[in-house]
């Protein structure tokens, strides 16, 4: 069963559409219960870091995410922010993430060349073999929505790299646990190929 973890933040009936279109059929819940069945869970989302995860914990949703990725090691994708909340902490407050993948989030510099935030499609470049991309051309572009960015601790962390002003983790991943900072449930072809790719792992 394909979960999407609904804890306020973000829109996951996108991806509960998405994951319809072709052809997986997913549940949308912040119950534990269902959660703690999960197969597979993805977890979405956009807003604030600190308030993300304030819901996460005081829901009781954080110990059972860790639970299943952890311990259970079930495939787990964490969406925009929902790949942030994997880093160990944003420049945007003061809240630890969950620190499952080595890597902190920062702030984009806004200047009179860079809009803040980045909204648009962009290209994705792979620096690391990766079973998301199985399918997905060097040409691959997914749409982006985000004033925040991933920088891992070691390359081995990171699989994709795109360009805004700096090169920034697009793609992270350690061993069962995945994070994209784009919107593949709103990036057509390409989005529909890399989440075939995570419910096929």
């Amino acid at each position: 069963m394909i979960v999407i973890v609904d804890y306020g933040s973000g829109n996951p009936s996108s991806v509960a559409n998405m994951l319809k279109r072709i052809g997986h059929p997913s549940i949308i819940t912040s119950q534990i219960a269902e959660i703690s069945k999960a197969s597979k869970i993805i977890l979405p989302g956009v807003g604030s870091f600190d308030a993300a995860m304030d819901t996460l914990e005081s829901s009781g949703l954080k110990e059972v995410l860790e639970e299943k990725a952890l311990g259970q090691k079930v495939p787990f994708l964490g969406i925009c922010l929902g790949m942030q909340l994997l880093t160990y902490g944003s420049e945007e407050g003061i809240k630890k993430g969950f620190g499952w993948i080595p890597a902190y989030t920062y702030k984009f510099k806004s200047s009179p060349v860079l809009k803040v935030p980045h909204m648009c499609w962009n290209t994705v470049r792979a620096t690391a073999e990766n079973s998301l991309l199985q399918g997905l051309s060097e040409e691959s572009r997914f749409y982006f929505v985000h004033s925040y960015y991933v920088k891992t601790e070691a390359p081995q962390y990171s699989f994709l790299q795109t360009q805004y002003g700096i090169s920034f983790s697009s793609g992270i991943a350690n061993n069962n646990i995945f994070g994209v900072q784009f919107h593949p449930e709103k990036s057509h072809k390409y989005g529909m190929t890399l989440l075939a790719n995570f419910v096929s792992l």
